[in-house]
């Protein structure tokens, strides 16, 4: 009797998977507003970076604690104010009532100010406007080093007992465009190249605390969009939106933004959910019917419908399996990247700084062959083909994982 008991329990353990033991949503936690107050600790510093006109910055961030909670690793939510690139902070008032209302469901939440500007004249594209696509890859970058804050610390002192695996990314409008390309634009081959990506400092960027992942396990988009709904793929992170219908500053469906933007050609929410649903990433989406741009900054009614759309998304989540927390190559700096690949002519390389005192570096063959060298301290480090054939090649620096060269 005692054995089959035994098997029994090992039996419900194994059925629960093993998202149960991550995260507790019993007694209404992550649902209904189980603490009375909420504490907040204003201007953490999460790290710095260059503005766009040569500046440093320093990043700051609000973090929103229930009161009185004493569960050791909880989830959190980081969220990233409206204002076009331009304007706004991490203590605007919707940041603030998003962020208290989530720590009330017991969630640590974080406002998040980011660099802010860019160049309006002389930096058109076709179809689109480079200034605005750096602010928001530029914004990404900052969002990613508050990711990376918070996993640093969950390793370290646990002073905001985050659990690291249960880390989302949010925003409202222009911080909506930044949580989805955290969530979605992971490859370098997926940066267009007028953005200049090894000028910005590549997809993890330089805003502080290299070395833990920056992978999300959700995105909550509030009237955003972004450059291609082909960002989302198959294993990305589920994807919640709240989005008017009849929003002419940032499309739902698709075309250019508005207001006193300049031109961007993007696709909102109406198109990128069902990207999502095609390639099997959980979705939710929360149409409001003839409404603007961001009604839920100011009416009451839209506010707390995107609330309820928003902790219903998530909760269901917290019991699953959260996000692989594998450290990237070089861990002592940002990820290693090479683009575009496959590559016809030369391949642009970025590397870690750290990686710059590693030594010589060998570019080798299918066959094991060493067909080039190349010194890592080289300025505007750039593989170019020569009279290499067409093939796979693996570029090895000293104590490295290989990079990947492809030339078609």
């Amino acid at each position: 009797m005692k054995t089959t008991l035994l098997l029994l329990a090992v039996w419900l353990l194994a059925a629960a998977g093993p998202a149960a033991a991550q995260i507790d949503t019993t007694r209404a936690r992550y649902y209904q507003p189980v603490f009375a107050s909420v504490g907040v600790t204003s201007g953490v510093a999460y790290g710095s970076a260059v503005t766009y006109t040569g500046t440093t910055q320093a990043l700051l961030m609000d973090i929103y604690q229930p009161a009185g909670d004493t569960v050791k690793r909880r989830p959190l939510v980081i969220f990233a104010h409206q204002g076009g690139f331009l304007i706004g902070s991490r203590t605007d008032a919707y940041m603030v009532a998003v962020c208290t209302r989530l720590a009330r469901l017991g969630y640590v939440a974080a406002s998040i100010d980011y660099r802010l500007g860019f160049p309006i004249t002389g930096l058109l594209a076709p179809a689109d406007t480079v200034g605005v696509a750096q602010a928001a890859f530029r914004g990404m970058q900052d969002m990613r080093a508050a990711v990376r804050f918070f996993r640093k610390d969950a390793a370290s002192a646990k002073t905001y007992r985050v659990h690291p695996g249960y880390i989302a990314a949010g925003g409202s409008s222009a911080g909506a465009f930044m949580a989805l390309e955290v969530g979605y634009l992971d490859k370098a081959s997926e940066v267009p190249a007028y953005l200049d990506l090894a000028a910005l400092g590549g997809i993890e960027g330089q805003s502080g605390n290299p070395g833990p992942s920056s992978a999300v396990f959700a995105v909550v988009n509030l009237s955003g969009a972004t450059q291609s709904p082909g960002y989302i793929e198959a294993g990305n992170a589920p994807l919640c939106s709240v989005h008017g219908t009849a929003d002419r500053t940032v499309p739902y469906l698709q075309g250019k933004i508005g207001s006193i933007l300049p031109p961007k050609y993007v696709y909102g929410s109406g198109r990128l959910h069902p990207r999502a649903t095609a390639v099997g990433v959980a979705n939710t989406l929360r149409p409001l019917r003839g409404a603007g741009h961001i009604p839920f900054e100011t009416s009451a009614a839209y506010a707390d419908t995107t609330f309820w759309t928003i902790r219903d998304f998530l909760r269901p989540l917290l019991r699953r399996a959260g996000t692989p927390l594998a450290v990237r190559p070089g861990a002592a700096g940002p990820a290693a990247q090479a683009y575009p690949t496959p590559a016809h002519d030369a391949v642009q390389l970025i590397i870690p700084a750290a990686w710059r005192q590693l030594g010589e570096a060998q570019l080798i063959d299918a066959t094991g062959r060493v067909v080039r060298r190349l010194d890592p301290r080289a300025a505007g480090l750039r593989l170019p083909r020569g009279a290499l054939t067409a093939g796979i090649y693996s570029l090895k620096f000293p104590g490295q994982a290989p990079l990947r060269i492809v030339f078609e």
